[in-house]
């Protein structure tokens, strides 16, 4: 019986300390995609690019895994909500989040047929890689960054007026880089790499407090 306790009490300690390493892992390796992938794709029709395979190739590598650490991070978010969780908002909170790494993994996917179209001889590779370039940007900083804040944004709403998992100053900043990505509409790699920054923050202070769930209220 003893240690069966001893195995609840290391599981519900090593639950939030195994969020914000997936946190940590997701926005570097999220970040670094997106990095290597905008500075390879030419930004003009003529600009050659096949000198940028190996970037390319290796951002193609590291999204898959990206992905895997942020699905890691959706479930032990939830986790530790345990019984305060909404189920508006966490819906909200889960469908985004679930369709912003679709979008991703569409957009990488496209990277990927454009890398493969560039060792192909009689293409006209300039004009359908700047092509390529302009959907992957539409994918990732029209709706995918959208998603990314319905999803801070639903978070934030949980944290702040449900359950007071997280700190004030955290939740209302989490409000303001939200309707920020909601409302701005531009191609800038700053905008991407917003959501990243920010899933690091989370993670970094779930790591530092490694605090239990909140008992609700009887």
């Amino acid at each position: 019986m003893a240690r069966t306790q001893s195995d609840a009490e290391f599981h519900q300690l090593r639950t939030p300390r195994a969020a914000a390493v997936a946190g940590v892992v997701f926005g570097v390796l999220f970040a670094s995609s997106i990095v290597l992938l905008r500075s390879a794709l030419p930004g003009a029709a003529a600009t050659p690019w096949l000198h940028h395979q190996r970037q390319i190739t290796a951002a193609l590598i590291l999204a898959p895994f990206a992905g895997i650490a942020f699905l890691w991070f959706i479930g032990v978010i939830r986790d530790r909500l345990g019984d305060l969780e909404d189920r508006f908002f966490s819906t909200v909170f889960l469908g985004s989040g679930l369709l912003f790494l679709a979008m991703t993994f569409v957009s990488t996917a496209i990277a990927g047929g454009l890398l493969a179209v560039s060792r192909l001889s009689g293409v006209p590779q300039n004009d359908l890689v700047f092509f390529g370039r302009e959907v992957m940007l539409h994918v990732n900083n029209v709706y995918g960054v959208r998603m990314a804040g319905v999803f801070m944004i639903s978070l934030g709403t949980i944290w702040l007026v449900r359950t007071g998992l997280m700190p004030r100053w955290l939740a209302v900043s989490t409000y303001l880089l939200s309707l920020t990505l909601l409302v701005v509409v531009s191609f800038s790699l700053w905008v991407t790499l917003v959501f990243p920054a920010w899933v690091m923050v989370i993670s970094v202070y779930i790591l530092a407090v490694d605090r239990p769930p909140s008992i609700p209220p009887d």
